[in-house]
């Protein structure tokens, strides 16, 4: 059923990163969700791989850093993003956007590392993280750099990740997350457990009386090739009573977006999406806040 040459097992993340280095054509497998299907499917028939699935004391769990900063290791479940109280304390919308993705046995393996990495525009935890601006650190032979999440996606399936680097750590600074809530709306033919036939994400910072946006982001998948922010819409929106944004802001969106046909849905039923489901997560992320709408 797997056509794999050879498995490694890292003994540790700087392991990994050798064992990348020695060999050019590797594939890191960790939960394995994508990577196996990929395989099952032949288009990575014959791969070698590096399996970091036992590095879970380096990069599984999510802390509050002293400074505030919520850090998520890559190796973090999806089942364990949307448990941990952490993530409920501070960014709950990314658990609740984790608690979407497939069905109960892919969120026990899924991890939010993989998401990122596999570099999809489907990837329902990514959508969120762009919102929140998450700075991606990866590792690599010359040590660590850090890539925010805003330059991460070079193209469909590509990520600012060199072969022998390995993303080791999620962080989304408190700046990021305090005093905003947020929502997120994934729409598939299946709900959880069918790929996202469009994904939103919208976070607002609300002013002290609850009733206008002092700041918005609002971020898509499945819009355009990769995962991304509408930029202009969120200038737009800031500064209007939140009644008039949740009017004003799909409209807005529908200036920015640049989804396809495909076989899962039309273009125009995808324009149709945007539009409605950005009112709705605005909406939604507002009532979280404390507006009354």
């Amino acid at each position: 059923m797997y056509d794999i040459t050879s498995i490694y097992q890292a003994r540790s993340v700087d392991d990994a990163i050798s064992a990348l280095k020695s060999d050019p054509e590797a594939l890191v497998i960790a939960g394995g969700t994508d990577v196996l299907i990929k395989i099952r499917e032949g288009k990575d028939a014959g791969c070698r791989l590096v399996s970091i699935h036992e590095l879970r004391e380096e990069l599984e769990g999510v802390a509050l850093a002293p400074n505030g900063d919520v850090e998520i290791g890559p190796l973090t479940t999806f089942r364990g993003c949307t448990f941990s109280d952490v993530i409920r304390a501070t960014v709950p919308v990314l658990g609740e956007a984790a608690d979407m993705a497939g069905g109960p046995q892919l969120r026990a393996a899924g991890t939010l590392g993989g998401n990122l990495c596999n570099g999809i525009t489907s990837a329902d935890t990514a959508s969120t993280q762009m919102a929140f601006g998450a700075i991606l650190r990866v590792r690599g032979p010359e040590g660590e750099r850090e890539i925010s999440i805003n330059d991460w996606y070079r193209g469909v399936g590509k990520v600012a990740l060199a072969h022998d680097e390995l993303l080791v750590k999620i962080v989304i600074p408190k700046s990021h997350y305090e005093g905003w809530s947020g929502h997120y709306i994934k729409y598939a033919m299946r709900s959880a457990m069918d790929i996202a036939t469009l994904g939103v994400s919208c976070l607002v910072k609300l002013s002290a009386d609850k009733t206008v946006v002092e700041d918005l982001r609002l971020a898509f998948g499945v819009a355009g090739p990769v995962p991304f922010r509408c930029l202009e819409t969120e200038k737009a929106m800031t500064g209007l009573p939140i009644g008039e944004a949740v009017k004003q802001i799909g409209a807005s969106a529908l200036k920015e977006i640049h989804p396809r046909d495909s076989w899962r849905a039309s273009k125009a039923f995808r324009i149709q999406l945007a539009r409605e489901l950005s009112g709705r997560a605005l909406a939604e992320a507002a009532r979280k806040g404390g507006a009354q709408i």
